[in-house]
């Protein structure tokens, strides 16, 4: 158990690398380009939002899988937007040996389960990889569309997109997203549609990109965004699954995970080593998960509220293990940089094990056990030192 384990932490650390792989998309504040981690995470959320648009025989908890491991690729061959002039056939011979590499960091079964979901993606066949794909056209494009002040060269994009390139199939195979796309191109609001009634919440999560957390990247030269640490942990609790409880349903702590962190567009990012008056904290964070889950259609508002409560009070079997994940990513980020933002907050071994060990134990004890002897160790040496 322990050599699989590591595996799977290399691997996870490995994905870390994602969240520096610039696209040619911007945030809509148009403040920097958009990376592909949190690209991803926006994506797999456009799947839980736009799941009652799907068709019946699309399973919507495969499909959010695909789009988080998607781009993982990208770390290797980086991005390539579509508006550029590239060789794509010699793109899709370096994906597929990218693929190889990147999940070949895995234990061989979830090696071959990934890497498996990533080629069904590509080849674009099956009613899970098409609605999926519907997604990966209509994110980029909307994410231009609905920008307040959006750059005029973007548009130019969206524009050929929908008339000749990859999203001109839109109209026939998802066409309240392409009608949608058309109107605010030509400077209209849509008409209101299952579609359209979502935009306002997709484009409000936007801004969860730009609320940054204590975390570093691993590569320490920037801070980590709250979106992109939603697609990791999500990414941490899918491959660590076998370190929850029998009784866990992997797909519900991806959609509670997915959804953890929204209200942190109002509330801000509350570092677990700083002062917190909690009290004030709680009550910020339930005012923002009724805002912006109020953005959603009621049935909608009301299934993610309780997703996202049900995460805050983990008292379920779901919510231990997703609150373990979450506290589980930070000490092997920190342990993997020399100590990462604990000198920063001056943190103690037993403040870790406390504010740290205790969810962790409670949901995924596996977990615990390979991390307690790497902190001992780490702080042991500091300490010496």
């Amino acid at each position: 158990m322990s050599d699989r384990l590591s595996a799977q932490i290399e691997f996870l650390k490995r994905a870390d690398s994602l969240k520096s792989v610039d696209r040619a998309n911007f945030l809509l504040d148009q403040s920097r380009p958009e990376n592909a981690a949190e690209h991803s995470w926006q994506l797999a959320l456009w799947a839980l939002v736009m799941q009652p648009l799907a068709d019946e025989a699309v399973c919507i908890n495969r499909v959010i899988r695909m789009l988080l491991l998607h781009d993982l690729v990208e770390i290797v061959v980086g991005d390539h937007p579509i508006h550029l002039k590239t060789d794509w056939n010699a793109v899709e011979q370096a994906e597929q040996a990218a693929a190889v590499e990147v999940f070949g960091l895995l234990p061989s079964d979830q090696a071959t389960e990934c890497l498996h979901l990533w080629r069904e993606f590509e080849a674009d066949q099956t009613p899970d990889a098409r609605f999926a794909k519907y997604l990966d056209r209509c994110q980029p494009m909307f994410q231009v569309l609905c920008a307040p002040h959006a750059n005029p060269d973007h548009l130019t994009i969206v524009q050929e997109n929908l008339s000749s390139g990859r999203a001109a199939y839109l109209e026939s195979e998802f066409p309240d997203a392409y009608s949608a796309a058309q109107s605010l191109l030509n400077g209209h609001p849509p008409a209101e549609t299952e579609f359209s009634i979502r935009l306002g919440f997709l484009a409000e999560t936007d801004k969860l990109k730009s609320v940054y957390r204590a975390s570093r990247l691993l590569s320490g030269h920037r801070r980590e965004n709250s979106a992109e640490h939603s697609w990791h942990i999500m990414i941490f609790a899918w491959i660590l699954s076998g370190q929850a409880a029998p009784d866990v349903s992997i797909d519900r702590v991806l959609q509670m995970l997915l959804l953890h962190d929204i209200v942190e567009i109002d509330a801000g990012d509350h570092p677990i080593h700083g002062q917190v008056d909690h009290a004030a904290q709680e009550a910020e964070e339930q005012a923002a998960a009724e805002r912006l889950f109020g953005l959603l259609p009621s049935e909608q508002k009301a299934e993610f509220l309780s997703l996202w409560q049900e995460f805050e009070a983990a008292d379920s079997p779901d919510a231990r293990f997703a609150k373990a994940v979450d506290r589980f990513q930070a000490p092997v980020g920190n342990l993997a940089t020399d100590g990462g933002t604990w000198a920063d907050y001056n943190v103690t071994l037993a403040q870790i094990d406390q504010r740290v060990g205790v969810p962790i134990r409670r949901g995924a004890p596996g977990l615990w056990a390979w991390l307690k002897p790497q902190l001992d160790t780490y702080f042991a040496t500091t300490v010496s030192t």
